[in-house]
């Protein structure tokens, strides 16, 4: 995996945890206090985190032996 892939997933995770943790009605994360922000980055990261070259599609994996093959990866 690249360092774009563990950036946004670690994103992705944060994201998810604290829309968690406030749904249980426990403490947040401080950084988000609101269920909209939260709902709005977690679907921004979701989106982003899966489908943004991280190759875990099929058509993904191709594209990326293609780059590696032609060496622009």
């Amino acid at each position: 995996m690249d360092k774009g892939t563990i950036v946004r997933t670690i994103l992705l995770a944060i994201t998810w945890i604290n829309m968690i943790l406030a749904n249980y009605g426990l403490n947040e994360i401080p950084v988000i206090s609101e269920d909209v922000i939260s709902l709005v980055l977690a679907g921004i990261a979701t989106v982003w985190a899966w489908f943004k070259n991280n190759y875990l599609l099929l058509k993904g994996r191709k594209q990326k032996v293609a780059l590696e093959r032609e060496g622009l990866k």
